[in-house]
């Protein structure tokens, strides 16, 4: 069966209202258009959508079953509508990323990604590396460790390595690694980045009692409010470091995995998708 289009409109709009008034200068046409709309659907319908009551509308059985079908159809249609700018197709882009890596690296530079792909509405969503990408809907997630996800494809970013790092305050009273066995040591919910640690430092790893973290950007705020000394990949905490509110006691660093950018290998790659990965890609290669 084939129905005019601006009749199923106007009766999702008047069955919003429960009104032909309110429906017209919603439509920007008159009460009697709008009503003759509804009655010319529901004649071909054969059956009532609306009783007509003395002050407004009442749907009918039939119109309260086409309503949320019109409704969510019409909504779809709007929504793909709004992709549209200037000509061109605004293609939707939805990544997931450790929020070290979304605030260290990616936030800085997507101005020039916005500069070179206009026309990508991209979706970022911060995790502390715990992501379903089925389950999430997600074209991308960029994540931390050994690039080995089941049913993922997994491309290396950038490998970041860990320092202690803790307030020029703390840092005072650091002379060697051992000194740190007096320090509360923030932890992250991997529990052998300490050990690794004082293993590269060529010392045991003191008894860890210090607070567990899901997220370096909580534990960095805990280090810098003088709470203790964490790991952290220093090359994504640059800013603090240079302006002196972090510092790094000792030139030791021990590498735990890296960043990967990954996406599942069932997922067909969108234009899209095609230009944040070469974008991406290229950006790391060319930062220092």
């Amino acid at each position: 069966m084939q129905l005019p289009l601006n009749a199923l409109r106007a009766f999702e709009v008047s069955a919003r209202h429960l009104s032909f008034t309110r429906a017209a200068i919603e439509l920007s046409v008159t009460q009697a258009a709008v009503s003759q709309q509804v009655k010319n659907l529901e004649e071909r319908l054969g059956v009532p959508l609306f009783r007509r009551l003395p002050r407004g509308l009442a749907l009918t059985d039939e119109g309260q079953a086409l309503l949320p079908v019109l409704a969510d159809s019409f909504e779809r249609i709007g929504a793909v509508l709004t992709q549209f700018q200037e000509g061109h197709f605004r293609e939707v882009l939805t990544v997931a990323a450790v929020g070290t890596f979304a605030v260290g690296w990616l936030i800085p530079r997507l101005e020039a990604f916005r500069q070179d792909h206009p026309f990508v509405d991209l979706r970022l969503f911060t995790n502390n590396n715990r992501v379903d990408i089925a389950g999430e809907g997600l074209d991308f997630a960029i994540r931390f460790g050994d690039g080995a996800w089941h049913g993922t494809e997994a491309e290396a970013l950038l490998d970041s390595p860990l320092s202690a790092v803790c307030t020029p305050a703390t840092a005072r009273r650091l002379r060697r690694p051992a000194d740190l066995a007096r320090e509360t040591l923030l932890r992250s919910y991997r529990a052998d980045e300490w050990p690794r640690w004082f293993a590269a430092a060529g010392q045991p790893c003191p008894l860890l009692r210090g607070p567990v973290f899901d997220s370096s950007l909580t534990m960095a705020e805990a280090a810098l409010q003088g709470a203790g000394v964490a790991l952290l990949p220093a090359g994504l905490f640059a800013g603090e470091l240079r302006g002196g509110r972090l510092v790094q006691p000792f030139d030791v660093s021990v590498s735990t995995g890296r960043y990967w950018l990954t996406r599942l290998k069932s997922r067909r790659m969108t234009p899209a998708m095609r230009g944040f990965r070469t974008w991406l890609l290229d950006a790391v290669a060319d930062s220092p």
